[in-house]
């Protein structure tokens, strides 16, 4: 079983693409070694104040899964809020 975590992010006090980056590359790399899961941005675009990243990992267990991608979207939380931005929107599908 494969779950998907996406997570859209508002990041208004960007003022350039690398103040976008800056936050992204912070909180992919702070996801990956915290919960050993891949991400990735998705739908990479020109705004800088918006940003949409995908966690996604792999077990036998859809339980597992479960808890997993709940306790990866709190962290998520509370690194972009540390980070300046705010997650608009999340959502997780099981593939």
């Amino acid at each position: 079983m494969v779950a998907l975590l996406t997570i859209e992010l508002r990041i208004e006090h960007a003022q350039s693409l690398k103040d976008k980056r800056q936050v992204v590359r912070s909180l992919k790399d702070r996801l990956r070694v915290h919960f050993n899961v891949a991400t990735a941005e998705l739908e990479a675009s020109g705004l800088w104040n918006r940003a949409t990243i995908g966690v996604v990992s792999v077990s036998d267990s859809r339980d597992y899964l479960d808890g997993l991608m709940k306790n990866v979207e709190r962290e998520a939380l509370k690194v972009a809020n540390n980070a300046g931005a705010e997650v608009a929107d999340s959502w997780v599908e099981f593939l």
